[in-house]
Parts: structure tokens; C-alpha cells; sequence
């Protein structure tokens, strides 16, 4: 499969630019900020009374490598930020993970990257929450041009990879390297050759997206951040108002320097001919509890659609070797080359 949809460019508009740009460059930015598409508005207040809020990050497929017109988001990350602690958490969902399509009728399960195919933004946005029985405030979504565009605006990162990437005719060898943004995006996008498939192109990731981060907060990168925002801007759908936006560096300014990055671990199961990753009730539940005390929530035991299956899917769950799984009839989608 030939597809990768990118969310970094949300680290500019959400972090670095909130962690490194503080009031000295507010009133460029508030500027730079109105080429950014948030004709959707989310009804959230988080940012406005300064309070932790999580944000849906969707890189997304929009038609590309013949896939489907719409596009499904095959990077998904919920990011939690915490003015508080000051501490930011990117939590990677895989893209293969079942997931019920909620707001779909009839009620079905699919993969998760599908919600943003059927129902746009709020699918997915209402699907993902659902999943991790975690309040979703904002999402912001991007196709692929934001990477390599950040990158080259940051001169190209410097990454070391644990492993030989090759993809779309490019080839980055095991060892240190300085990437450029279009060997960037090949480092990030490459799937198959991992033995660690989607777990390990999450990784790579968010790899790429720390070292943005990085530069991105130095003075030299720092004073051409409108410039930067002013490019990227149209690769960008968000709910977030002009207001909100605005507010961030004002805010948020401390957020920023603590990032941690985690994933869910789940189980390859084979539904309807096609390969997906099933999420133990318990891999969901230590999602939800990380990301609900990082917004200052209390736990809530999770208990929806993925949860109730699961509870009929014990042996799949107790034998290794076992990828037989039973949907009870919810999933009735059967993907094609184009679409898995």
C-alpha cells in the first residue's frame, strides 16, 4: 500500500509554535494564522479558560496513490496538552485498529481510518473518543505536503534510524543521517519493510516529529515562523476558531519542552479477508486513564462497542497464534487493494 497522510505541521500550530513563540511573535502569527482552514468550528472552551485540552491529529489520504476521493487518515495521534505540568502526550492509535464508525448507520465496525472516509472530522473525532472513552476537544487534519515542507523550512533533521528504509525510490541506510524533507517523509511514511509494521512506522513518526519540534524552536526558525504558517496553512483543516488560535502562545506558552509519546498495543486479527489490529480491553483502558490524567480527568472504565466484542473473544485473545476474531456480524466491509 502506497499511502501516508501526515500530521506534523499540528506541532507548529499547536506546540512548538505555543512552546517557542510566547508574545514576541504574537501579533505575526495571529496574521499568518488566518491562511489556516477552520471554517468548522468546535463547541470545546478548553483553550479559552486556559484548561488541558486534547486535540485529534489525522494526517489524511485526500485521493492520492488511487485511493478513494475522500481519503482516509491513516496517521492518527491524539495529543493531550497540559499547561499545568507542562507537559505534552502524543498518543499514536494504529490505523488498522477496529473500531465501531460511530454516527454510521447501521451500526458497524470498520478500521478506524475509515471514520474519517465516511463521516469527514467528526467520525473520526466521535470514533476516536469513543474508542478511548476520552473527551476529543479539537482536531486538526493535514494532507502530505505539510512534512516535507516543515522540514526543508528547518533545513532538514537529523535522525537516526535503527534500520535501512527504502520507499518510493529512495533509500536511507541504518545509521545517523540529515534528512531533507522529502527523504523525511519516506523515512516517516514506510510501512512494510518494518518488522514491526505500523508500530514501527508510528515510532519513525514520532521521531520525525520531535526533531521538528527541536528546531523549530530556535530564534533562526523561530522569527520566520509566520512564513512558515503562511505556507503549510492551506494543508490544514481545524475546528479551532481565529480566537483560539490566537490565545495559544498567549496561554499555552509554557507547554511544550516535556513530550512523551506512547502507543496502543494491539493483536493482528483477519475480519472479512483483510488484516486489522484488535485492541485488548485492557491496552484500551491504560490508554484511556494515561490520556484521561493528562487532561486532568478522573478514570472512567471504558466500556463501548470494542470492549463488548472483545468480551466474546477470549481465545483469541489467550492463544498467540490465534487471529480469528468475531465481530457478531458488525463488520460487513470487505476492502479492496485500493482501500486496505
Amino acid at each position: 500500500m502506497k499511502i501516508f497522510k501526515r500530521i506534523f505541521i499540528i506541532v507548529l500550530v499547536l506546540v512548538a509554535l505555543v512552546a517557542a513563540g510566547g508574545f514576541a511573535f504574537y501579533k505575526a502569527n495571529t496574521n499568518a494564522l488566518k491562511s489556516i482552514n477552520n471554517t468548522q468550528k468546535s463547541v470545546s472552551s478548553k483553550i479559552e479558560n486556559g484548561k488541558p485540552f486534547s486535540v485529534l491529529l489525522l494526517g489524511a489520504d485526500t485521493g492520492a496513490d488511487g485511493r478513494v476521493d475522500h481519503g482516509n487518515s491513516d496517521t492518527i495521534m491524539v495529543l493531550s496538552v497540559n499547561p499545568k505540568t507542562k507537559k505534552v502526550l502524543m498518543y499514536s492509535v494504529p490505523r488498522d485498529t477496529m473500531a465501531e464508525m460511530v454516527g454510521d448507520s447501521p451500526k458497524n465496525v470498520q478500521k478506524i481510518n475509515s471514520a474519517y472516509a465516511i463521516g469527514s472530522n467528526k467520525m473520526a473525532k466521535d470514533s476516536v473518543s469513543a474508542l478511548l472513552n476520552v473527551p476529543i476537544d479539537y482536531t486538526v487534519t493535514i494532507n502530505m505536503k505539510a512534512l516535507e515542507k516543515t522540514v526543508d523550512f528547518v533545513d532538514g533533521v537529523d535522525i537516526t534510524s535503527n534500520m535501512k528504509v527504502s520507499y518510493d525510490g529512495i533509500t536511507i541506510p541504518k545509521g545517523k543521517h540529515h534528512l531533507n524533507g522529502k527523504k523525511a517523509l519516506t523515512y516517516a511514511r514506510m510501512r512494510y519493510q518494518d518488522p514491526r509494521g505500523d508500530y514501527g512506522r508510528q515510532l519513525r513518526q514520532q521521531q520525525v516529529l520531535q526533531a521538528v519540534v527541536k528546531k523549530l524552536k530556535s530564534p533562526k526558525y523561530l522569527a520566520q515562523m509566520p512564513k512558515l504558517i503562511k505556507t503549510v496553512g492551506p494543508e490544514v483543516i481545524t475546528d479551532m476558531t481565529d480566537n483560539e488560535m490566537n490565545l495559544l502562545p498567549i496561554k499555552y506558552h509554557s507547554v511544550g519542552n516535556n513530550f512523551e509519546s506512547k502507543q496502543i498495543k494491539e493483536k493482528t486479527a483477519w475480519i472479512n479477508g483483510s488484516s486489522y489490529q484488535v485492541a485488548p480491553t485492557a491496552s484500551l483502558q491504560k490508554a484511556s486513564d494515561t490520556l484521561r490524567k493528562s487532561l486532568e480527568l478522573s478514570p472512567k472504565t471504558v466500556n463501548n462497542t470494542e470492549t463488548k466484542l472483545n468480551k466474546y473473544n477470549k481465545e483469541f485473545f489467550s492463544d498467540p497464534d490465534n487471529t480469528d476474531y468475531d465481530d457478531r456480524g458488525l463488520n460487513t466491509t470487505y476492502y479492496t487493494d485500493n482501500t486496505y
